[in-house]
């Protein structure tokens, strides 16, 4: 899902007036430093700065990409509640005996996609609380937000005055339906993407209603395609000496998505073919078909597969047969075909068909859960799941970064922040202040 703040939280009244004298970010001398920061093999991002003002899955997706490859995030967070999903669970990681949290602990949803980032805690109500951020926004190089288009315009925090506060900031816009557009005001949630435009029209049974996608891949592609334009934007700036806006929306990242399905209507000009479940339209067999206990997906993607996997079913016959030799007659006759081998594959286990399919050449998976995903021989090989020790829960397991590189190597420097767990750090280092000024604003309730 996509939420976003509401304008009520960023306080009453915009501090522009106080914008003048915030000194600005860029300078000659700043790409210099930012390229010996990675010269010696470090983290590709180390030593950029990110302000993440995100929530929910698709900001926060991006936004941790850039962790995993060395940036500094900074995350905002309302010092009561949190990022929403803190309240999303169970299930929660239980806070260990002498931990000082209260609560069930921490959710397993946030978790998954805050590692390596600073939780600041910070009241949006309180102008103090809307100040801090223009002083952040001046000292960083990337922010990445969350919200209705026009929303930060009035407080300051809009793309055209922080330009102005820090001309080589980039400047991130995540939303459900972009910054122009008839639908532009719409609240962006994923589900809502996934039908208006066209991905749940296409995933179900062949003749159920549609469904949506088990997790909300149109938030974490628009995630994968914002982090990448921040990249793009950087290596722009690195040129030019500027920074720029980045206007991404699920809408757009969805479309984008459909890929040889959206290329197949705009030659044809004809409707898409419909929900095909795990089949596929034009190559017959492609699908998952039932075992003894579970299910096994064939790809017989051309007649020298098919033929491997009629040896397999022991029915080496139906490689001459006229219905079934080549590609499109198999399509012809998809209904009689996909039958016939379900009722064979029904005869023995998931496992004992990947063992009679092993080493021959023919693309074929069980059908797996999550948790036998996670525990899988090839994600533990890949070390997918990596533990890591939580200040307040002891140790966790994570997903980890999934691209390898062969010098600079993404990894899980700090397990997701508790909430407002590094106001007193964000505040000192970055800002300067003191000790008394962030007692102040914690007891007004401006910090956490």
């Amino acid at each position: 899902m996509l939420a976003r703040l509401s304008s009520r939280a960023l306080g009453r009244r915009s501090l522009c007036g106080s914008l003048s004298s915030l000194p600005s970010r860029f300078d000659g001398a700043w790409l210099s430093s930012h390229a010996a920061a990675s010269a010696d093999g470090s983290l590709p991002l180390e030593g950029y700065k990110v302000l993440d003002m995100t929530r929910v899955l698709a900001g926060p997706y991006c936004t941790q990409i850039l962790g995993d490859l060395g940036a500094e995030v900074i995350k905002i967070e309302h010092p009561v509640r949190g990022d929403d999903t803190r309240a999303w669970g169970p299930p929660y990681a239980k806070y260990k005996p002498d931990s000082d949290q209260q609560g069930p602990g921490e959710s397993a949803y946030f978790l998954g996609v805050n590692r390596n980032k600073k939780s600041l805690g910070l009241s949006f109500q309180d102008p103090a609380g809307v100040e801090i951020l223009h002083k952040l926004a001046a000292t960083c190089d990337i922010l990445v937000e969350n919200y209705i288009p026009g929303a930060l315009k009035k407080y300051g925090m809009d793309y055209d005055t922080i330009h102005k506060i820090n001309p080589g900031l980039i400047y991130a816009s995540i939303t459900g339906y972009g910054q122009t557009g008839p639908y532009s005001q719409r609240a962006g949630y994923d589900v809502m993407v996934e039908a208006e435009f066209g991905l749940m029209h296409i995933t179900g049974n062949r003749d159920g209603p549609p469904v949506k996608v088990g997790v909300a891949v149109t938030d974490l592609t628009t995630g994968l395609y914002t982090s990448n334009s921040i990249m793009a934007a950087l290596l722009a700036r690195a040129k030019t000496g500027r920074g720029q806006h980045i206007d991404a929306a699920l809408s757009d990242c969805q479309t984008a998505t459909l890929a040889n399905i959206a290329s197949s209507c705009l030659i044809s000009g004809e409707k898409d073919t419909g929900r095909w479940g795990t089949a596929h339209p034009s190559i017959v067999p492609y699908k998952s078909f039932e075992t003894k206990d579970g299910d096994i997906l064939f790809g017989g993607g051309n007649d020298r597969l098919f033929g491997i996997l009629c040896d397999g079913l022991g029915r080496p016959e139906w490689k001459d047969d006229p219905k079934f030799k080549i590609n499109a007659q198999r399509v012809a006759h998809r209904n009689e075909l996909e039958a016939k081998i379900e009722d064979i594959t029904k005869t023995k286990t998931t496992q004992e068909w990947l063992e009679t399919f092993e080493g021959k050449g023919l693309p074929y998976a069980a059908v797996n859960d999550v948790l036998a995903t996670l525990t899988h021989e090839h994600t533990k090989a890949r070390n997918m799941v990596v533990e890591v020790e939580h200040e307040q829960c002891g140790p966790l397991k994570l997903v980890n970064s999934p691209v390898k590189y062969s010098e600079t190597k993404p990894r899980i420097r700090s397990p997701p922040p508790t909430l407002g767990q590094h106001t007193d750090e964000i505040l000192k280092e970055h800002l300067g202040f003191s000790d008394k000024q962030i007692q102040n604003l914690r007891e007004k309730g401006v910090v956490r």
